[in-house]
């Protein structure tokens, strides 16, 4: 069996099994986020949720996805078929295929290169182009407006939260995840981590991250009231479910990428007790839950208010924190703080 692992189809074989581990682990991370998203926002509104299929409610989530599967798909006259269901699919892989290089572990990841941030930013600007394209090609005034301003919003905050990136990277002298995570490594436990040294930018980075996943209270390009659903609003059964899935894979995405960037990935906080993919874990559904707060309790803002904070607020801050961070690793300033490649 060893023999055969080392051949041309038995690594193939590991990497399709490596690659089926992490989409399992993302789509079983789903059923739970939804959940967790609906039970969160009935608890703050004193609703019990989802309580009726399965033990505490825990199989509505998968009863909804059967639901959808089972409908019919209804694709309206005069739309570009093609593109129509091509576009949830689109945004679906996209959000997939950026974890091919999120670390878990020290070692535990698919494809450890050295540029796998520019991967994911690469892989998330690709993901409007879903929106668009599901806009497009629904043959409505309707989707298309609401498939517009969410490319509008996206790449807006994507500005942000480049140049952010570009802080953290500065720090490190590293593209790579798991060198930025080695960084944090510093034997203070929590206080050895990014977000102190970068903490301005820790809340800059959650804002523009909700605005890039479409979450409230930045749902603009989804917002009822409005433009009745958005870019979704000729979507129905399993298309619908696909563009649904992108969107909260591509919000534990962000979720993965704050517990990375900012604090320290599968560091255990605590000196002295083991590291591990079980905190890596812990933070990505904790960030999750404060996103899931957001939603339950910030009124939605207005389209011009979005993008004002976009280009006038986050913009020129995030800019200029690429400039202090550029000084102040030059110069290793802070006892090395901002300049961890020499650790």
């Amino acid at each position: 069996m060893a023999d055969f692992l080392a051949t041309g189809p038995g690594i193939a074989l590991i990497i399709v099994a490596q690659c089926l581990a992490v989409l399992g682990f993302v789509m079983v991370s789903l059923l739970f986020l939804v959940y967790g998203d609906r039970k969160i926002w009935a608890a703050v509104q004193m609703r019990r949720g989802p309580n009726v299929v399965g033990v505490f409610g825990l199989l509505q989530t998968l009863a909804d996805a059967l639901k959808y599967v089972v409908k019919e798909i209804v694709i309206p006259a005069g739309s570009d078929r093609t593109v129509f269901l091509l576009a949830p699919m689109t945004s679906f892989v996209l959000a997939v295929g950026a974890w091919a290089v999120i670390p878990f572990n020290d070692g535990w990841v698919l494809a450890d290169i050295n540029v796998a941030v520019l991967y994911v930013f690469a892989i998330s600007s690709l993901e409007v182009y879903g929106v668009i394209m599901g806009g497009w090609a629904s043959n409505s005034k309707y989707p298309f407006l609401g498939s517009l301003r969410s490319a509008a919003q996206m790449i807006s905050y994507e500005v942000s939260i480049g140049l952010i990136i570009i802080g953290v990277i500065l720090s490190t002298g590293s593209l790579n995840f798991s060198a930025i995570v080695a960084a944090q490594d510093t034997g203070y436990g929590f206080f050895g981590w990014y977000w102190l040294p970068h903490l301005p930018m820790v809340f800059l980075f959650f804002i523009s991250a909700l605005a890039e996943t479409n979450r409230p209270p930045f749902d603009l390009p989804e917002a009822e009231s409005e433009l009745v659903a958005g870019y979704q609003v000729e979507y129905s059964s399993t298309p619908f479910l696909l563009f649904m899935a992108g969107e909260y894979i591509a919000i534990f995405l962000m979720c993965a990428l704050i517990s990375l960037l900012f604090f320290g990935g599968w560091l255990s906080p605590i000196p002295g007790l083991p590291d591990g993919a079980f905190w890596m874990i812990i933070k990505m559904a904790f960030f999750f839950f404060i996103f899931a707060m957001v939603k339950a309790i910030v009124p939605r803002y207005r389209y011009d208010q979005l993008m004002r904070i976009g280009w006038k607020v986050f913009l020129p801050m995030s800019l200029a924190w690429v400039i202090l961070v550029a000084f102040f690793a030059h110069f290793e300033l802070f006892g090395g703080l901002y300049a961890r490649w020499p650790m």
